[in-house]
């Protein structure tokens, strides 16, 4: 390890301040960043805004390359442009201070082979609250490691985030990752995101119960942390603004004195040292190789308290703390694999970026991602365990359908995110039909109409069990769109003075093939309800683009 980097992460576990240089003062030119364009923020790659569609591989399979060789071609079969794989610092640091990147030069080679783009999963200090991919150097030695405890007094096989010596291991092993990476691929951008750590928290207690921990929830707030809250005061979550102001907005005392006494405040209190902990081994890594980098949620199952599900992850109600505490990490993400509308919503905030990194791989999955990059200008969409999938029955041929589409429409949904000219529906029970403002128009979204074919589409009823009713909408003109998805029928109205009418000039069928718009057939007549209505049902591996005109 050199000196500069022990250093650094000295004091960033100290500090956690962070340049954006690498370890030898070379700026990384170029290197993959956020960019806030109007009415959204895009991720950049090589200059240009990028779409994730991705997939995650099973906690262990980019283990070995061996078992990955024949996965990779599958991947890019299947319409991804980006793979999430666990990087495990056991693996990385078998030997303290003896790194070996056999396999993370091989994850980038073979994936460089398929023309996918990488987000590594840091498994280090923790993966799903525990830390079973630490290094057994560090699972032996409970006393130079300390772990967390619960409320009885029993151990639990969890690195303790109030640990110094902790983090500053973590960090280390962190930076020599993200150092190599700056070696190897700042040229050419392989890797374009890291996430740091994997769902943490504490369970089955809300919080940590160890000497240390004990110490510090009976201690004053930390100062940097209640100054934050006072700056931010009208802008907080409004579930912890409505905690605090029940507790009355008190600005010193210890955690229950300030917060409330209650398992929620355990939680808050554990969010904090999370926050504070993964912070720095993210500026540790920032140091080496400045990367957009996030932390990932366990998402709150209907009625669970504090310690049923992940305490002190990055949720939203404790979002502030993380924001405090983390402020090197640039955006927190949701595992959706339930409510998947309500959570988009929650995570999509000024200042946070939608990306979700886990999501179900079903048909359902294949719908939302139309929802998450329509409605929300999400930075990408993931599911979790891709590399199980493609098989008949699993939802791997919904998921490469929907992969296809919006891999076609790409650059129109990149170019037209920023102008506010994208948007997406998830027609679901409570919500069965949906009015979407584009342009001088307003788009009248509904399920049901009449079923319209594509060549080859033997023509049947709609199977039982099938998606929601689902659809992205693009105005990449002013009186032209592009729409994709299933299950809708859409007629348009006009929202600005003029003719109050509007018609369906050209409704045609297409693919984009090297970017170019390659039309089908043209459609009208019964296809379009005699001019009256644009039809997506049955339409999951098409494109429609559709031109109107007013009229009295």
């Amino acid at each position: 390890m050199h000196l500069r980097t022990c250093i650094s992460i000295a004091l960033a576990c100290a500090f956690g301040q962070y340049g954006v240089r690498g370890a030898d003062s070379t700026p990384v030119a170029t290197a993959p960043h956020l960019e806030k364009r109007g009415h959204a923020e895009q991720l950049m790659v090589d200059g240009k805004p990028f779409l994730i569609l991705g997939g995650e591989v099973y906690n262990n399979s980019a283990s070995s390359l061996e078992y990955m060789k024949p996965i990779w071609p599958r991947l890019a079969a299947m319409h991804l442009n980006t793979v999430l794989v666990p990087i495990s610092w056991a693996q990385l640091e078998p030997v303290e201070g003896r790194f070996d990147y056999t396999l993370v030069d091989g994850l980038i080679r073979e994936a460089r082979g398929q023309n996918l783009r990488l987000v590594p999963l840091w498994f280090g200090s923790w993966k799903n609250t525990w830390s079973s991919y630490a290094p057994d150097w560090v699972k032996r030695d409970f006393d130079r490691f300390p772990r967390v405890q619960l409320r009885n007094g029993s151990g639990t096989e969890r690195l303790s985030p109030l640990s110094h010596v902790n983090c500053e291991a973590d960090a280390r092993a962190f930076a020599a990752l993200m150092r190599h990476l700056r070696e190897i691929d700042s040229a050419v951008h392989t890797v374009i995101m890291m996430q740091v750590e994997n769902e943490v928290g504490v369970i089955p207690d809300a919080r940590d119960h160890s000497p240390e921990a004990n110490i510090a929830y009976d201690r004053p707030v930390p100062r940097e942390l209640m100054e934050y809250l006072q700056q931010h005061r009208d802008s907080l979550d409004a579930e912890f603004h409505e905690k605090w102001r029940t507790a009355g907005f008190k600005i010193s005392g210890n955690w229950e004195a300030v917060f409330g006494p209650g398992l929620e405040t355990e939680d808050l209190f554990m969010a904090w040292q999370y926050a504070r902990y993964i912070g720095k081994v993210a500026a540790a890594g920032k140091a080496e190789y400045n990367l957009p980098m996030f932390a990932n949620a366990a998402l709150i199952r209907p009625d669970y308290a504090p310690g049923q599900y992940n305490s002190g992850g990055p949720l939203p109600h404790s979002f502030d703390f993380w924001k405090a505490g983390g402020p090197q990490l640039d955006f927190l993400a949701p595992d959706i694999y339930f409510e998947f509308k309500k959570w988009s919503s929650r995570y999509d905030r000024p200042r946070n970026p939608l990306f979700i990194p886990e999501a179900a791989g079903d048909a359902q999955g294949a719908a939302n991602v139309f929802y998450a990059v329509g409605q929300h200008r999400s930075l990408g969409f993931s599911v979790f365990a891709i590399d199980g999938m493609g098989s008949s029955g699993d939802g791997g041929k919904e998921l490469a359908g929907s992969y296809d589409v919006l891999s076609q429409l790409s650059a129109l949904i990149l170019e037209n995110q920023p102008k506010g000219r994208v948007a997406g529906v998830l027609l679901e029970d409570l919500t069965p039909s949906q009015n979407v403002q584009l342009g001088d128009y307003t788009l009248h979204v509904s399920g049901g109409g009449p079923r319209r074919t594509f060549p080859g589409e033997p023509v049947s009823p709609d199977p039982p069990g099938r998606q929601t009713p689902h659809g992205i909408f693009i105005a990449a003109a002013t009186d032209e769109f592009y729409m994709a998805g299933s299950g809708l029928t859409i007629t348009v109205s006009a929202d600005k003075p003029g003719p109050p009418m509007v018609g369906l000039a050209t409704v045609e069928e297409g693919r984009f093939v090297d970017g170019r718009w390659v039309r089908g057939r043209t459609l009208a007549g019964d296809d379009t309800g005699q001019g009256n209505s644009v039809s997506l049902r049955g339409a999951a591996s098409g494109i429609l683009r559709v031109t109107v005109y007013r009229y009295r």
